[in-house]
């Protein structure tokens, strides 16, 4: 059985028409062990809250896969995690802020300050959309090239959110059933 740690965002209440709900429920009727929690004060985070949070339902299983899947601010949690961040064995992280547009936010700002960009040792594939709001110059400028991640690019995709018309999304069902799976648009 596998376990996944699903991580949500900024003023994200863990609405139904979200692919990450949606995933909770697709990967529990499939009989692997979910935590889905909601991450305190969405809308006005506290970084040692949400590191908290991520100690607490990031203790890796006695058996079988650790997979953990983070979108737009707990990808910023992930990589601000550091010495802190849980043992995983896979890691998809989906459409995080750039750093600019996150310190331009006061409820979010602390999560960009002292983000190492340059990091050793952050394994995971990175997912975005161009067009995002929230890293217009893209991702894969931000965060992909300087950590050496594995990215996939969603053309269109935007914040990959139902606001872009993420609520089902079979390819990331696909990709947590077969990490060889690259991941794209619905």
């Amino acid at each position: 059985m596998t376990t996944y740690l699903i991580l949500h965002g900024f003023q994200n209440h863990r609405p139904p028409g979200h692919w990450q709900h949606w995933l909770a429920g697709e990967l529990r009727a499939r009989g692997h062990e979910v935590r889905y929690p909601q991450l305190p004060e969405a809308d006005a985070p506290v970084l040692d809250d949400w590191l908290a949070a991520l100690t607490e339902h990031g203790q890796r299983p006695a058996d079988g896969e650790f997979v953990v899947l983070a979108h737009s601010l707990s990808v910023l949690l992930w990589l601000r995690a550091g010495a802190r961040r849980p043992e995983a064995d896979r890691v998809l992280l989906v459409a995080p802020p750039s750093p600019g547009v996150t310190a331009s936010i006061p409820e979010i700002a602390a999560f960009a300050d002292g983000l190492d960009l340059a990091e050793e040792g952050v394994r995971a594939r990175l997912v975005y959309g161009d067009g995002d709001p929230y890293c217009p110059e893209g991702a894969d400028v931000h965060y992909g090239t300087p950590l050496g991640l594995d990215t996939d690019h969603v053309p269109g995709g935007e914040h990959l959110n139902p606001g872009s018309g993420y609520g089902e999304w079979a390819s990331v069902l696909e990709w947590c059933e077969d990490p060889a799976v690259r991941i794209k648009g619905r």
